[in-house]
Protein backbone atom coordinates (compact mmCIF):
# COMPACT_ATOMS: atom_id res chain seq x y z
CA UNK A 1 0.00 0.00 0.00
CA UNK A 2 1.30 3.90 -0.88
CA UNK A 3 1.80 5.79 1.91
CA UNK A 4 -0.79 8.68 1.69
CA UNK A 5 -0.17 11.71 0.45
CA UNK A 6 -1.90 14.51 2.44
CA UNK A 7 -1.59 18.87 1.92
CA UNK A 8 -2.64 20.60 4.66
CA UNK A 9 -3.04 24.52 4.61
CA UNK A 10 -3.65 26.40 7.66
CA UNK A 11 -2.40 27.94 10.71
CA UNK A 12 0.30 28.04 13.31
CA UNK A 13 0.02 29.58 16.82
CA UNK A 14 1.80 29.31 19.85
CA UNK A 15 -0.78 28.01 22.26
CA UNK A 16 0.31 29.40 25.70
CA UNK A 17 -1.67 27.29 28.23
CA UNK A 18 -3.46 28.05 31.51
CA UNK A 19 -5.49 25.36 34.09
CA UNK A 20 -8.38 26.76 36.16
CA UNK A 21 -10.36 25.17 38.74
CA UNK A 22 -13.73 26.56 36.25
CA UNK A 23 -13.54 28.60 33.24
CA UNK A 24 -14.22 32.05 34.21
CA UNK A 25 -17.56 34.23 33.70
CA UNK A 26 -17.27 37.35 31.70
CA UNK A 27 -15.46 39.97 33.63
CA UNK A 28 -14.04 37.75 36.41
CA UNK A 29 -10.63 36.84 37.05
CA UNK A 30 -9.66 33.59 38.06
CA UNK A 31 -6.59 32.05 39.63
CA UNK A 32 -4.82 29.09 37.32
CA UNK A 33 -1.76 27.08 37.83
CA UNK A 34 0.64 25.02 34.92
CA UNK A 35 1.73 28.06 32.46
CA UNK A 36 3.21 26.31 29.26
CA UNK A 37 3.96 27.79 25.60
CA UNK A 38 2.71 24.90 23.17
CA UNK A 39 3.17 24.67 19.53
CA UNK A 40 -0.65 24.92 18.20
CA UNK A 41 -2.68 26.17 15.49
CA UNK A 42 -5.52 23.89 13.61
CA UNK A 43 -3.50 23.50 10.50
CA UNK A 44 -0.50 22.63 12.51
CA UNK A 45 -1.41 20.58 14.74
CA UNK A 46 -3.53 18.24 11.71
CA UNK A 47 -0.35 18.61 9.70
CA UNK A 48 1.24 16.49 12.87
CA UNK A 49 -1.37 14.42 13.14
CA UNK A 50 -1.79 13.02 10.23
CA UNK A 51 2.41 12.93 10.02
CA UNK A 52 2.17 10.87 13.33
CA UNK A 53 -0.02 8.19 11.65
CA UNK A 54 1.94 7.65 8.62
CA UNK A 55 1.04 9.80 6.18
CA UNK A 56 3.50 12.49 3.80
CA UNK A 57 2.47 15.44 4.76
CA UNK A 58 3.29 18.86 2.91
CA UNK A 59 2.18 22.60 5.38
CA UNK A 60 1.65 25.28 3.61
CA UNK A 61 1.28 28.04 6.21
CA UNK A 62 2.78 31.54 7.52
CA UNK A 63 4.94 32.24 10.33
CA UNK A 64 7.04 35.13 11.30
CA UNK A 65 10.40 35.78 11.76
CA UNK A 66 10.75 35.27 15.92
CA UNK A 67 10.93 32.68 18.59
CA UNK A 68 7.74 31.25 18.36
CA UNK A 69 8.12 30.73 14.60
CA UNK A 70 11.84 28.90 15.23
CA UNK A 71 9.91 26.27 16.99
CA UNK A 72 7.63 25.93 14.55
CA UNK A 73 9.92 25.16 12.37
CA UNK A 74 11.78 22.66 14.73
CA UNK A 75 8.62 20.55 15.11
CA UNK A 76 8.19 20.08 11.96
CA UNK A 77 11.71 18.91 11.05
CA UNK A 78 11.06 16.13 14.17
CA UNK A 79 7.99 15.13 12.82
CA UNK A 80 9.17 14.84 9.19
CA UNK A 81 6.80 17.28 7.57
CA UNK A 82 7.61 19.10 4.11
CA UNK A 83 8.75 22.69 4.67
CA UNK A 84 9.32 24.07 0.85
CA UNK A 85 5.80 26.10 1.75
CA UNK A 86 6.23 27.12 5.31
CA UNK A 87 7.07 30.87 5.04
CA UNK A 88 8.64 33.05 7.46
CA UNK A 89 7.73 36.97 7.71
CA UNK A 90 9.41 40.10 9.07
CA UNK A 91 6.12 42.08 9.01
CA UNK A 92 3.76 40.19 11.53
CA UNK A 93 4.67 37.64 14.49
CA UNK A 94 3.84 34.24 14.69
CA UNK A 95 0.28 33.68 15.63
CA UNK A 96 -0.92 33.11 19.50
CA UNK A 97 -3.50 31.41 21.19
CA UNK A 98 -4.58 31.74 24.83
CA UNK A 99 -5.77 28.55 26.86
CA UNK A 100 -7.71 27.80 29.64
CA UNK A 101 -8.33 24.73 30.49
CA UNK A 102 -11.04 23.97 32.81
CA UNK A 103 -9.57 20.91 35.57
CA UNK A 104 -11.72 17.56 36.00
CA UNK A 105 -14.13 18.41 33.11
CA UNK A 106 -10.96 19.47 30.64
CA UNK A 107 -13.55 21.58 28.69
CA UNK A 108 -11.59 24.75 27.18
CA UNK A 109 -11.78 28.23 26.53
CA UNK A 110 -9.59 29.85 23.53
CA UNK A 111 -8.61 33.11 22.21
CA UNK A 112 -6.58 33.68 18.96
CA UNK A 113 -4.15 36.48 17.39
CA UNK A 114 -3.70 35.29 13.91
CA UNK A 115 -0.22 37.33 13.31
CA UNK A 116 1.53 36.58 10.40
CA UNK A 117 -1.67 34.04 9.24
CA UNK A 118 -3.48 36.48 7.94
CA UNK A 119 -0.83 37.01 5.65
CA UNK A 120 -1.41 33.83 3.78
CA UNK A 121 -3.03 34.76 0.68
CA UNK A 122 -4.95 33.03 -2.28
CA UNK A 123 -2.09 33.76 -4.29
CA UNK A 124 0.34 32.06 -2.50
CA UNK A 125 -1.57 29.36 -1.95
CA UNK A 126 -1.99 28.78 -5.87
CA UNK A 127 1.78 28.89 -6.12
CA UNK A 128 1.97 25.92 -3.60
CA UNK A 129 0.18 23.73 -6.22
CA UNK A 130 2.68 21.40 -6.74
CA UNK A 131 2.35 20.13 -3.12
CA UNK A 132 -1.08 19.21 -4.06
CA UNK A 133 -0.47 17.67 -7.12
CA UNK A 134 -0.17 14.63 -6.20
CA UNK A 135 -1.79 14.69 -2.49
CA UNK A 136 -5.01 12.36 -2.02
CA UNK A 137 -6.12 14.61 0.09
CA UNK A 138 -6.20 18.87 0.57
CA UNK A 139 -7.54 19.71 4.15
CA UNK A 140 -8.17 23.49 5.41
CA UNK A 141 -9.47 25.17 8.17
CA UNK A 142 -10.44 28.70 8.88
CA UNK A 143 -7.86 30.12 11.03
CA UNK A 144 -6.27 32.19 8.11
CA UNK A 145 -7.59 34.05 5.40
CA UNK A 146 -11.35 32.70 3.93
CA UNK A 147 -9.46 33.51 0.65
CA UNK A 148 -6.60 30.95 0.85
CA UNK A 149 -8.86 28.47 2.67
CA UNK A 150 -10.92 28.75 -1.18
CA UNK A 151 -7.78 28.61 -2.88
CA UNK A 152 -6.71 25.64 -0.73
CA UNK A 153 -9.91 23.48 -2.10
CA UNK A 154 -10.01 24.92 -5.52
CA UNK A 155 -6.39 23.84 -6.04
CA UNK A 156 -7.10 20.14 -4.28
CA UNK A 157 -10.55 19.90 -6.18
CA UNK A 158 -8.43 21.00 -9.57
CA UNK A 159 -6.00 18.03 -8.99
CA UNK A 160 -8.60 15.29 -7.98
CA UNK A 161 -7.64 15.54 -4.46
CA UNK A 162 -10.71 14.89 -1.77
CA UNK A 163 -11.26 18.25 -0.32
CA UNK A 164 -12.14 18.70 3.86
CA UNK A 165 -12.81 21.71 5.51
CA UNK A 166 -12.74 21.57 9.36
CA UNK A 167 -14.87 24.89 9.42
CA UNK A 168 -12.89 26.37 12.38
CA UNK A 169 -13.30 29.26 14.13
CA UNK A 170 -16.54 29.59 12.18
CA UNK A 171 -17.59 32.38 10.06
CA UNK A 172 -20.53 32.78 7.57
CA UNK A 173 -18.96 31.09 4.45
CA UNK A 174 -19.81 32.22 0.24
CA UNK A 175 -21.57 29.14 -1.08
CA UNK A 176 -18.92 29.15 -3.94
CA UNK A 177 -16.38 27.79 -0.75
CA UNK A 178 -19.00 25.43 0.02
CA UNK A 179 -19.37 24.20 -3.21
CA UNK A 180 -15.39 23.16 -3.31
CA UNK A 181 -15.97 21.21 0.04
CA UNK A 182 -16.05 16.79 -0.44
CA UNK A 183 -15.90 16.55 3.12
CA UNK A 184 -17.37 19.39 5.83
CA UNK A 185 -16.68 18.30 9.69
CA UNK A 186 -18.10 20.87 12.02
CA UNK A 187 -19.49 20.44 15.39
CA UNK A 188 -22.58 21.22 16.52
CA UNK A 189 -22.33 25.07 16.65
CA UNK A 190 -20.52 25.34 13.61
CA UNK A 191 -23.06 24.01 11.71
CA UNK A 192 -25.68 25.87 13.11
CA UNK A 193 -23.86 29.43 12.58
CA UNK A 194 -22.86 28.30 8.66
CA UNK A 195 -26.42 27.60 8.08
CA UNK A 196 -27.26 30.96 9.24
CA UNK A 197 -29.11 30.01 12.73
CA UNK A 198 -27.67 31.53 16.19
CA UNK A 199 -25.41 29.02 17.90
CA UNK A 200 -28.43 28.67 20.37
CA UNK A 201 -30.52 27.73 17.75
CA UNK A 202 -32.40 24.16 18.85
CA UNK A 203 -32.01 22.63 15.35
CA UNK A 204 -31.53 18.89 15.35
CA UNK A 205 -27.71 17.39 14.03
CA UNK A 206 -29.65 15.95 10.92
CA UNK A 207 -31.56 19.11 9.62
CA UNK A 208 -28.14 20.85 9.91
CA UNK A 209 -26.62 18.56 8.14
CA UNK A 210 -29.23 18.75 5.23
CA UNK A 211 -29.09 22.51 5.14
CA UNK A 212 -25.44 22.29 4.33
CA UNK A 213 -25.81 19.73 1.98
CA UNK A 214 -28.41 22.09 -0.04
CA UNK A 215 -25.98 24.56 0.03
CA UNK A 216 -23.56 22.31 -1.65
CA UNK A 217 -21.22 20.57 0.28
CA UNK A 218 -20.79 17.03 -0.83
CA UNK A 219 -20.50 15.10 2.61
CA UNK A 220 -20.63 16.61 6.26
CA UNK A 221 -19.54 14.67 9.30
CA UNK A 222 -19.86 16.14 12.08
CA UNK A 223 -18.53 15.59 15.66
CA UNK A 224 -20.92 15.44 18.30
CA UNK A 225 -17.96 15.09 21.66
CA UNK A 226 -19.14 12.19 23.57
CA UNK A 227 -21.56 11.34 21.19
CA UNK A 228 -19.58 10.60 18.34
CA UNK A 229 -20.10 11.98 15.20
CA UNK A 230 -23.05 11.99 12.31
CA UNK A 231 -22.03 11.00 8.88
CA UNK A 232 -24.91 12.68 6.28
CA UNK A 233 -24.55 12.20 2.65
CA UNK A 234 -27.53 13.15 -0.02
CA UNK A 235 -28.81 9.37 0.66
CA UNK A 236 -27.52 8.21 3.94
CA UNK A 237 -27.52 9.12 7.66
CA UNK A 238 -25.41 7.11 9.83
CA UNK A 239 -24.32 7.70 13.84
CA UNK A 240 -20.91 6.69 14.83
CA UNK A 241 -20.79 6.33 18.59
CA UNK A 242 -17.68 8.34 20.89
CA UNK A 243 -15.77 5.37 22.69
CA UNK A 244 -15.52 5.69 26.35
CA UNK A 245 -12.22 7.21 27.95
CA UNK A 246 -11.38 9.62 30.73
CA UNK A 247 -10.72 13.08 29.64
CA UNK A 248 -8.09 15.04 30.27
CA UNK A 249 -8.05 17.38 28.12
CA UNK A 250 -10.58 18.13 25.09
CA UNK A 251 -8.60 20.81 23.63
CA UNK A 252 -6.72 18.62 20.25
CA UNK A 253 -9.51 16.07 19.81
CA UNK A 254 -10.91 18.22 17.10
CA UNK A 255 -7.65 18.39 15.22
CA UNK A 256 -6.97 13.93 16.49
CA UNK A 257 -10.07 14.03 14.72
CA UNK A 258 -9.63 15.66 11.46
CA UNK A 259 -6.13 13.89 11.22
CA UNK A 260 -7.59 10.76 11.73
CA UNK A 261 -10.34 11.39 8.98
CA UNK A 262 -7.62 12.78 6.66
CA UNK A 263 -5.44 9.94 7.24
CA UNK A 264 -7.71 7.30 6.62
CA UNK A 265 -9.31 9.00 3.52
CA UNK A 266 -6.15 9.41 2.03
CA UNK A 267 -5.11 5.63 2.44
CA UNK A 268 -8.12 4.57 0.51
CA UNK A 269 -10.52 3.83 3.71
CA UNK A 270 -14.57 3.64 3.07
CA UNK A 271 -16.35 7.01 4.60
CA UNK A 272 -17.52 5.30 7.18
CA UNK A 273 -14.86 3.11 8.33
CA UNK A 274 -12.73 6.54 7.82
CA UNK A 275 -15.04 8.45 10.45
CA UNK A 276 -14.56 5.45 12.75
CA UNK A 277 -11.18 5.48 12.83
CA UNK A 278 -11.16 9.28 13.29
CA UNK A 279 -13.40 8.78 16.42
CA UNK A 280 -10.41 6.73 17.62
CA UNK A 281 -7.88 8.95 17.01
CA UNK A 282 -9.52 12.52 18.70
CA UNK A 283 -11.27 9.91 21.74
CA UNK A 284 -7.32 9.20 22.17
CA UNK A 285 -6.33 12.46 22.14
CA UNK A 286 -8.47 13.85 25.00
CA UNK A 287 -6.72 11.06 27.70
CA UNK A 288 -3.51 13.17 27.88
CA UNK A 289 -2.72 16.86 28.63
CA UNK A 290 -1.64 19.45 25.69
CA UNK A 291 -2.04 19.37 22.17
CA UNK A 292 0.69 18.13 20.42
CA UNK A 293 1.79 15.28 23.42
CA UNK A 294 -1.88 13.90 23.20
CA UNK A 295 -1.95 13.62 19.22
CA UNK A 296 -1.76 9.66 18.74
CA UNK A 297 1.14 8.26 16.74
CA UNK A 298 0.36 5.01 14.75
CA UNK A 299 1.71 2.55 17.35
CA UNK A 300 -0.50 4.07 19.97
CA UNK A 301 -4.07 3.73 17.62
CA UNK A 302 -2.68 0.11 16.96
CA UNK A 303 -2.51 -1.03 20.44
CA UNK A 304 -5.64 0.36 21.44
CA UNK A 305 -7.67 -1.63 18.92
CA UNK A 306 -5.30 -4.49 20.44
CA UNK A 307 -6.30 -3.56 24.06
CA UNK A 308 -9.94 -3.88 23.22
CA UNK A 309 -9.93 -6.77 20.95
CA UNK A 310 -10.69 -5.17 17.86
CA UNK A 311 -9.70 -5.15 13.98
CA UNK A 312 -7.30 -2.63 13.20
CA UNK A 313 -7.67 -1.31 9.30
CA UNK A 314 -5.17 -2.86 7.53
CA UNK A 315 -3.94 0.06 6.20
CA UNK A 316 -2.71 1.06 9.39
CA UNK A 317 -0.18 -1.85 9.25
CA UNK A 318 1.20 -1.36 5.94
CA UNK A 319 2.48 2.18 6.77
CA UNK A 320 5.95 1.64 7.91
CA UNK A 321 7.29 4.69 8.29
CA UNK A 322 9.44 4.03 12.18
CA UNK A 323 10.14 7.86 12.45
CA UNK A 324 6.27 8.51 12.85
CA UNK A 325 6.15 5.48 15.13
CA UNK A 326 8.31 6.83 18.13
CA UNK A 327 9.68 10.43 18.65
CA UNK A 328 12.56 12.16 16.75
CA UNK A 329 15.45 12.35 18.98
Amino acid sequence: MSIPRIAVVGSYATGLTLKVKRLPRPGETVLGWGYRPEYGGKGSNQAVGCARLGAEVCFIARIGKDSFGEMALQLYRQEGIDLAFVHQTNSEPTGVGFILVEEGTGNNSIALDPGANELLSAAEVAQSKSAMKNAAVVLTQLEIPVAAAEAALACGRANGALTILNPAPVRSLPISVLQLVDVLTPNLTEAKVLTGRSPEAGTEPQQLAGDLLRLGVRTVVMTLGEGGALIVTASSCQHVPAIELDAADTTGAGDAFNAGLATALGSGESLESAVGFAVVTGGLAVTKEGVIPALPRRQEVVRFYQQRNLRAPDWLFSLSHAKRDEPSS
